[in-house]
This record gives C-alpha cells, structure tokens and sequence, in this order.
C-alpha cells in the first residue's frame, strides 16, 4: 500500500513547529502549573457518553480495536460513543504519555454507516493521532489561545496544514478498510445524511459527478477555506490514493488538487496586485542600496495576503524582469480597478519609512511612480508623504544614539 503521508504537509508540520518553538513551549508547559491533561474532558465523557467495553458490546469493540490493530496502532484508546444527532466524529490525544487518547463518535454516525464505512470512519480519526495533528493543534492552540490570532501568512498556512491532515487522515481510513466504495459511500452519507440504503448510489457515476464539481475548485472559480476541505477535493483525492499505481504517479496527480487548497483568492485583481506588491517592494528597498530585514518583512507581510509561501513567490519574481512587470502590473490592475490607486502609492511610500530611514533617492522614486503611474500631482504626493512621515515615522535607536 502506498505511503499515507503527503510531503508538504509533512513540510508546513516541521515549518509551524520550529516557527512555534515548539519543543521549547512544551517543555515550558511541562514545567508550568498549565493543566493540559485531558482530566475535565475525560469526565465529561464518563459521565455522559458511553465507553465501549467488550462484555457490554462486543461487536463494536471488535470493530473498532480491530482498525487500531489492522493499522498497528500501539498507543493506548478509548472509545466512546455521544448521543447526538450530528454524524461527526473526533480525537483528542492524549496529553501526558501512558494516558489513553480519547475518540469519540456520535450515535447518528454509528446508526448511519455500515461496519466497513465506520471502519473508514475510525481508521481515518486513528490517522489524525497516528500522524501526531492532534499534539500540533495544541500547540498551535496554546500558543494562540482563543480570541488571538496567528500572523497572517500563518494562519494560512496552518488552514493548508489542517486541509492536508484531513486527505492523510483520509487514507489512512482507506487502509482500515482497503475497500474505495465503502469510503465513497460513508462521505456520501457524512454529506448528504441519507442512508444509502434509500437510493440508488453508483460509485462510478459518484466519481464522475465528483470530477464536475471538483473542475469548480480547481479552476479559479472555488475556494477551500474551511479547515477541512471540500467534499469533491476529498473524494478525488481517496480516489487517487486507492487507484494510483506508483507514489510517483500519485504525487503528480495529485499537484492539481494540493493546488487548488494553495488558492488564497479567485479575484483577478490579486493576480496582478501580488506581482505589483513583490516587485515594488524589490525596487523600494533596493533604491539606497541598502536592505534591511524590516523591509523585507513589509513586503513579505503584504504578499502574505495573496501567496501562502510569499518568501517562495519573492525569490522567483526576483529572478525575473523586475521593473518590466512593475509597471505592468500596475497597469493591469488600474485598468481594472482605478480606485486602487491611492493604496497602491500609500503601500510604496510604506517601504521606504520601513526601516525608520529614508534618502533622496526614496522620495524622489516615489515622486515619480506617483506622477508617473498613478498620475498624482506633485504637491498631492508630498501631501501624502507628509501624512505618513507624521503617522507612521520613529527615527531609529541608531540614528539616535
């Protein structure tokens, strides 16, 4: 069977945790009077939903130990089954070693799927604990506890990290079962809440009505932003897991769906406005020969709004016709939405008040984008070069001291 584990997520799972320092904040945590066990949950749990036991019901207990067996889980869980009327699913690791993770299932899930979908279903929350996602949501969630938030550009690239979770979790939960159909049939039902049984499904014609929808997503037109992707993106991409001859040929066919999670917006003005973003910000810091990181941190700030990896997205305009596709992105982007032209020209001046120093050059670069490009007046632009010197301007501690 073929590796469940896709390269970039396993990427963007090394970049967060070094970003988030994280084997240093855990073993902060770990010293701390912090309570990350999973006590208070645990007793919800025991006093309100129902553990599954052997001798209480033992064919769900072979069911469901089955699929940890099958894919030589070793860790010790528990499971429990919560009457609600929702068919979800879900895991909690556990936080401290020797402690039993908790997954839980809810009872519309169990009276929904047959036993080789709920195996799907099961197999694919051991995954998420079998691939650590759930440890990393902690951290993550610790180091940004609810009502904070992440950098911009982390937040995206925790949502893509979250989205490629789920497709690895998803094959594992192919491997619990090795059977595409029962897969397919437990996502029709966790999306549609019909029992199968009650119609007519035919895989292939799922898999072929799957393909129009997901054309949808990987053109420009949809968008993924939810921290589970959509259902055709998840469909397609079991599918490819389980027909793929080689990780070779999965790999490449699955570049267009990975892709398609990486669009950030299907709005063709961003098209334009991320190339004009990077390339201003190339020329402003480069103007007075001297670049500091908190120029680059301004323009990578700002690309982060179009561009999941914008430090990837810099390097490779860098090594083109920089002041070439400068000006015509501004043309592109003028031509389609002329208002933009004050932020445009606000968004300049920015980068060269970045490093709490400008010089001549600067200024008059941007006097002559600014009349050049946006067709400001002279006295216009110094009006809104004086504006941002009195807002936004703090001499350096070097130029100080």
């Amino acid at each position: 069977m073929l590796n469940p584990k896709i390269e970039l997520e396993q990427h963007l799972t090394q970049q967060i945790y070094a970003a988030l320092h994280g084997e240093l904040v855990e073993k902060i945590i770990s010293l701390s009077s912090f309570d990350q066990s999973s006590h208070g949950l645990r007793s919800a749990m025991e006093g309100h939903s129902f553990k599954v036991e052997k001798r209480l019901m033992s064919h769900l207990y072979d069911l469901l130990y089955g699929v940890k067996e099958k894919l030589g889980f070793a860790d010790p869980v528990d499971f429990y089954i919560t009457g609600d009327s929702t068919v979800n699913a879900w895991t909690i690791a556990a936080a401290r070693e020797g402690e039993p993770h908790i997954v839980n299932i809810n009872s519309a899930l169990i009276n929904l799927m047959t036993d080789d979908e709920l195996r799907f279903v099961v197999g694919h929350e051991l995954g998420h604990l079998m691939n650590r996602n759930t440890e990393m949501l902690r951290l993550i969630n610790f180091v940004f506890p609810h009502g904070t938030m992440p950098p911009l550009v982390l937040q995206y690239k925790i949502r893509l990290w979250e989205q490629l979770s789920e497709l690895t979790a998803d094959r594992y939960g192919y491997m619990a079962v090795e059977s595409l159909g029962a897969c397919l049939s437990a996502f029709f039902k966790m999306t549609s809440g019909l029992d199968i049984s009650k119609i007519d499904m035919q895989v292939d014609a799922y898999l072929e009505e799957n393909l129009k929808h997901l054309e949808y997503f990987i053109s420009d037109k949809g968008l993924s932003r939810d921290t589970h992707p959509v259902n055709p993106i998840r469909v397609q991409s079991l599918n490819l897991y389980a027909t793929c001859k080689d990780e070779k040929e999965l790999e490449e066919k699955m570049d267009a769906i990975i892709g398609a999670l990486m669009k950030l917006s299907n709005d063709e003005v961003d098209y334009y406005l991320g190339f004009f973003v990077a390339t201003a910000g190339l020329i402003a810091i480069n103007v007075d020969g001297d670049v500091t990181s908190e120029e680059i941190e301004r323009v990578l700030n700002n690309l982060s709004s179009f561009y999941i990896f914008p430090r990837h997205f810099l390097d490779q305009v860098a090594e083109q016709k920089v002041v070439e596709i400068f000006y015509s992105s501004i043309e592109e982007v003028l031509k389609r939405r002329p208002d933009m032209r004050e932020g445009m020209l606000a968004y300049i001046i920015s980068l060269i008040l970045a490093d709490s120093s400008f010089n001549q050059q600067e200024v008059d670069f941007v006097f002559e984008v600014g009349e050049k490009c946006f067709g400001f007046s002279t006295k216009e632009i110094a009006d809104r070069m004086a504006g941002a010197i009195q807002q936004n301007f703090i001499p350096s501690y070097e130029a100080i001291c």
